[in-house]
């Protein structure tokens, strides 16, 4: 494995590549020996979603650990945030989910997490662990398995179920008819635990643990594989729809139209639920979300916390600032009475409180508050991004617009706004903008096109 393929998988806040070209037993053997060691670590839980190299990777993984003078915590076939419960909950020194999260069935990946589930990013540690394996410092694999005394089974989902659903007063949850897709991902485990607890009935779809994907790419940001869902919805005439990605972190929620809510409007409403529960209390929002979300927010009576994009310094920031809950676009919710971890699976369940106690449809839930227009997260490829950049704050400065660079450039003028900023990885510029009409966000945005390609 060559130098540049592990610089490369190495991503700002977890591990990602194809297997076995990228990512294989023996990088997964030295990533666990150096994770012991990075953390001092007596204690690790491992678990691992349902993809195809998942097996002989976890096998490899385990042994790293346990060489390294851990014990390692199976709890087997589990979700991300149930990995970040664990962690939290029975005070595990730190946890690795391996998984590729919504990638194609030919990745897989790793998810880290310190003590009380806080997250690792290269600025926290993974640089370390990286740069001990391109020195040559970490052990090869011999395809050894680890110690049978160092490894200890675990189950955690009956905790887990009984953890989320300690977010919520279950007497207020109504028989609400849902469809769930959940893609043949980890939501197949962690729904039926949580769902029987609960009146509702659940048309569950692709439930099956399957890494190969055979019914649609575990990834509900793409229109096509929520298009079953959508039919399903409608079809069945139910009152919502659900769809997890393929750790089941993240959650996302179709009205009883099959329409889809966006990640910042179900941050809204998880806020206005949060609020009434805990008054007064501090809610962040990502640079992207919709004014709508403090809007909201203030409207409830607490104070909206702006924040840049980033699952790891999110839950930094919502450390130090004792912040109760926040969310994001992209459909990562947070709670700081689960380890300021995030749980998609807490946010749908607060979401279904906030519908009971309304006893509306669902889209009617959502019209009073999701009055703009967003044009979604739109990626061109720029040859000088710092130029691009520095063209169009000219350019909106010159009109009078207020500017802020809180992650990127966040460009605002009275009736409409937009945020430009960076890949991480790529050369990459994403564009969001929101507006009162459709009509307008399509305007600005060829607007902003048009001067982009003047790099």
């Amino acid at each position: 494995m060559g130098a540049t393929t592990v610089q490369e998988i190495f991503k700002r806040y977890d591990v990602r590549g194809i297997y076995p070209s990228d990512l294989n037993e023996e990088l997964a053997y030295q990533i666990g020996f150096e994770f012991v060691k990075l953390l001092k670590a007596s204690t690790v839980a491992l678990g691992r979603d349902m993809r195809l190299s998942g097996e002989k990777l976890f096998t490899a993984l385990t042994a790293g650990i346990a060489d390294s003078g851990a014990k390692v915590i199976d709890i087997g076939l589990v979700s991300t945030d149930a990995l970040y419960f664990a962690v939290g909950k029975f005070g595990y020194d730190g946890g690795i989910m391996l998984t590729a999260s919504h990638n194609p069935a030919e990745y897989n990946g790793m998810k880290f997490t310190g003590k009380n589930a806080e997250a690792l990013s290269l600025e926290t540690g993974l640089a370390e662990i990286r740069d001990a394996i391109l020195l040559g410092r970490a052990p090869k694999y011999n395809c050894q398995v680890a110690d049978e005394s160092k490894v200890e089974k675990k189950n955690v989902l009956e905790d887990f179920a009984k953890h989320c659903l300690s977010f919520i007063d279950l007497k207020t949850i109504k028989r609400f008819k849902i469809a769930i897709d959940t893609g043949n991902g980890m939501g197949g485990q962690i729904v039926p635990p949580v769902f029987k607890n609960l009146p509702c009935e659940v048309i569950p779809m692709y439930f099956e643990l399957d890494g190969s994907f055979p019914n649609h790419p575990a990834n509900p940001l793409e229109p096509d594989n929520i298009r079953d869902l959508q039919e399903t919805v409608k079809a069945n005439k139910c009152d919502l729809g659900v769809a997890f990605d393929g750790d089941a972190d993240r959650m996302f929620i179709l009205d009883e139209r099959g329409e889809l809510v966006s990640g910042d409007i179900v941050t809204a409403l998880v806020a206005i639920n949060t609020l009434k529960q805990f008054p007064k209390q501090k809610i962040l929002y990502n640079v992207v979300c919709s004014q709508t979300v403090p809007e909201v927010i203030i409207a409830n009576g607490g104070t909206p916390h702006r924040a840049p994009v980033g699952h790891s310094l999110i839950k930094r920031i919502m450390r130090d600032e004792d912040i109760i809950f926040g969310g994001e676009h992209s459909g990562h919710f947070y709670f700081r009475d689960n380890w300021y971890a995030d749980s998609g699976m807490i946010a749908l369940l607060q979401c279904l409180q906030v519908f009971s106690e309304a006893g509306r449809p669902v889209s009617q839930v959502i019209e009073p508050i999701d009055t703009r227009f967003r044009s979604g997260e739109i990626n061109r490829k720029v040859a000088d991004i710092p130029a691009a950049i520095e063209r169009l704050e000219q350019h909106h400065a010159a009109a009078g617009a207020e500017l802020d660079h809180m992650d990127g450039v966040t460009i605002r003028y009275p009736d409409w706004w937009m945020n430009i900023r960076s890949s991480n990885t790529e050369p990459l510029l994403r564009i969001n903008i929101e507006a009162k009409s459709a009509a307008e966000v399509q305007a600005k945005l060829e607007a902003v096109l048009e001067l982009l390609q003047r790099s």
